[in-house]
């Protein structure tokens, strides 16, 4: 509870600025929920350790422009839950939850990890009614990468790719929608198109959009480069 704490004392003249506040809770996951009128397009920062992220989501939701923001409240990538870890963007099914449980927490009994793998499936459906939008409005999710990840990693389970800035492998776009590739294509930056992504599932976000057909788009930049995606998602935000 530490990391919650510091959170909301680092951020409390920033969160002044909302008038429509409130803590969402679902499949062992807390978030922040800001909103500035209708949710006419939706944010989520999904990974707590991904600050570069974050002040770029808040930035934008203190511009009050309109829209909701789901921000995890921990600091850390992973989510405790008793003695278990997982990664929140490893939920959304039932696959992928549980290869992560087993991945992450190789020591653990039988026993736990079902129980884990229950308050999934009971309350996953909550967190996705939640967190992806109503007919064809848009889900935008921001991540920073380190460690050598980049569009390269995608490329194989892509159906579409525009290597638009090839020297910045670590900054792209990932989205479901065809239509919106099409857009995001003939931006300056990368993008890469996963409409219908081949198995195994690995149980993220953008897997799910995919499999219900809705509109999301992933801004990845690497981790400090906050300059890159407040540009990224400006360019976005007018286009789409």
């Amino acid at each position: 509870m530490s990391g919650v704490r510091r959170l909301s004392r680092r951020h409390f003249l920033l969160l002044g600025w909302f008038t429509r506040r409130r803590i969402f809770h679902a499949a062992g996951i807390r978030f922040e929920v800001l909103r500035n009128g209708e949710p006419v397009r939706k944010f989520v920062l999904i990974h707590g350790d991904e600050q570069t992220a974050r002040r770029v989501l808040l930035a934008r939701m203190q511009a009050r422009r309109p829209g909701w923001a789901f921000l995890v409240t921990n600091e850390e990538r992973l989510v405790r839950m008793g003695a278990l870890r997982f990664d929140p963007n490893r939920i959304f099914s039932r696959e992928g939850a549980e290869r992560n449980l087993r991945m992450l927490n190789p020591a653990a009994g039988e026993a736990d990890l079902r129980l884990a793998l229950e308050l999934f499936d009971r309350e996953r459906e909550k967190l996705v009614r939640t967190l992806l939008p109503e007919g064809a409005r848009l889900l935008v999710a921001l991540h920073n990468n380190r460690d050598g990840y980049s569009i390269h990693d995608e490329i194989p389970i892509s159906e579409r790719v525009a290597l638009n800035e090839p020297a910045r492998p670590g900054d792209f776009y990932l989205c479901s929608d065809p239509r919106d590739f099409e857009r995001l294509a003939a931006s300056p930056f990368n993008a890469v198109l996963q409409h219908r992504p081949p198995p195994p599932d690995d149980g993220s976000l953008s897997r799910l959009a995919a499999r219900r057909g809705a509109r999301y788009v992933n801004i990845e930049t690497r981790l400090g480069e906050e300059n890159k995606q407040r540009e990224m998602l400006a360019w976005l935000e007018e286009r789409l």
